[in-house]
């Protein structure tokens, strides 16, 4: 189910009244029904997939309890089993949908390349909608009770709500259980403020998707189609675009995700605080798909050793981090390599001291940045647009080809081109506008500071008028959904 649906649209209000006015007795209730409708959320794209995020569960609600057990006997051996037990069951389970085909491909292809011939077998496999999002949430629980980080629960109704919470269910935030599971411990009071605040956010976040995104990407997918046709200003503002797309597509499923949390008196974690504000590429990390950059910090990062042991361990585990983080988003080596490329562009900040340089908010304390703050944000953007080159490719060959088309004298024709996609520009530099003003708030509609109620709602009307007018129709999938 798309937060951009009509059945969405059916779907969040009944579920709104029924956890408020229906089911606002007992916690347990509450519980169930959260955990009904997220399985129904998810079924709706395919039943047969309920089993394997139950399965996912279940195993890990049920290692925290033995590796609790065995913590506290201080048979740490046996909690350790447990624990790596879990990580494999269901990495395994991940591995098996998400990368069988890519492993046996390039298996094949490589004995081939020595001149042994190989019969290739691949599966159909469909890949279960948001399968890396939730594996990492349940396997962060786990991992969390082993470092006594939190204890853990034998609440089976809470754990599965905590795995499956429909909001962030298929294209996170991903959650820690430190921080969402004891949520679902505690009744929620209706919090008018909070849900009317969520709202600000899902009516951004429906904003940066259905015009920005979905506009964006009317164009982009016909220049990526047709790429060895197009002339090098084509494929630069695709480029361009899909950094937009992208973008919108990602935050705005994120904005929606955690409004429609407030709404239920849920605080889910902050996913991206306006990364394309970022003066280099280590702060622009910091900023974007924050949920999953912390994750490999926490869970693989500082478990290699981090920082310490010397530059050429923090160097190694660094380059680790990225590409295994490329490797998540997917079974191509396009992924892989814009992993590498963003580890590579780290690296000389990490060997200069300088990966933990910008960790206030640009522009601080005046409306606009010093010309060397605009420089910095648009080197780093462009070193960013690079990247999402390889990202959106289909193969390594279509994005060498792609930039070696783009790098050309003819791409400075683009400049007169760029004012006949007027009504795409104004919609982006709307939100780059907004987003700039609002860069020290959570989220771009996040007003409370704006002293006058008809402003505001000045403002949420205008929103909505430009939704209604320019929103894209057709319901398009978020981009994170395959991964």
């Amino acid at each position: 189910m798309l937060f951009n649906s009509l059945e969405f649209a059916i779907f969040l209000p009944l579920v709104f009244f029924l956890y408020w006015f229906v089911f606002n007795r007992k916690l347990i209730w509450q519980n169930i029904l959260i955990v009904i409708v997220s399985y129904f959320f998810y079924g709706w794209w395919d039943w047969r997939f309920l089993l394997l995020i139950a399965f996912t569960s279940f195993c890990s609600w049920g290692s925290g309890i033995f590796i609790e057990k065995y913590r506290q006997t201080e048979q740490i051996s046996k909690a350790k089993l447990v624990l790596t037990a879990n990580i494999l069951i269901n990495l395994g389970i991940l591995g098996f949908f998400k990368y069988f085909n890519f492993f046996v491909t390039n298996f094949v292809d490589a004995f081939a390349s020595i001149g042994i011939h190989l019969q290739s077998t691949s599966l159909r496999i469909i890949l279960p909608v948001g399968i890396s999002f939730y594996t990492f949430q349940a396997l962060s629980y786990s991992i969390d009770v082993y470092r006594k980080q939190i204890a853990s629960t034998k609440d089976i109704v809470s754990f599965f709500a905590y795995v499956s919470f429909f909001p962030q269910l298929v294209a996170g935030p991903i959650e820690r259980a430190t921080n969402l599971l004891p949520q679902f411990y505690k009744a929620h009071q209706f919090d008018y403020d909070k849900a009317a605040d969520g709202m600000r956010q899902i009516l951004w976040g429906l904003f940066k998707k259905v015009v920005v995104a979905d506009s964006c990407a009317v164009y982009v997918n016909r220049i990526f189609e047709t790429y060895p046709d197009q002339p090098p200003y084509q494929l630069l503002l695709a480029a361009l675009f899909f950094a937009f797309q992208i973008y919108g597509d990602f935050s705005g499923y994120s904005d929606i995700a955690i409004g429609t949390g407030r709404l239920f008196g849920f605080n889910l974690m902050r996913n991206f605080n306006y990364p394309y504000f970022s003066r280099n590429i280590a702060e622009f990390w910091r900023r974007w798909h924050i949920s999953l950059t912390t994750w490999f910090r926490d869970y693989v990062y500082i478990p290699l050793g981090g920082s310490r042991g010397g530059k050429w361990k923090s160097i190694r585990n660094t380059l680790i981090v990225f590409v295994v983080s490329g490797f998540w988003h997917g079974a191509n080596w396009t992924f892989v390599s814009w992993g590498a490329f963003n580890g590579l562009l780290f690296l000389p900040l990490l060997l200069s001291g300088k990966n933990r340089k910008y960790l206030n908010t640009v522009a601080e304390n005046s409306l606009l940045p010093t010309f060397k703050e605009f420089l910095q944000m648009a080197v780093t953007f462009i070193l960013i647009l690079i990247g999402w080159i390889l990202f959106r490719a289909q193969s390594m060959g279509q994005a060498i080809d792609y930039i070696e088309g783009m790098i050309h004298v003819k791409v400075f024709y683009a400049i007169p081109y760029f004012f006949t996609k007027t009504q795409l520009w104004w919609m982006i530099i709307l939100l780059l506008v907004v987003e700039w003003i609002q860069r020290k708030q959570q989220h771009g509609l996040a007003l409370s500071h704006v002293k006058y109620r008809w402003v505001r709602w000045l403002i949420y009307m205008s929103l909505l008028f430009i939704i209604g007018m320019f929103m894209v129709t057709e319901e398009t999938p978020f981009i994170y959904f395959q991964f």
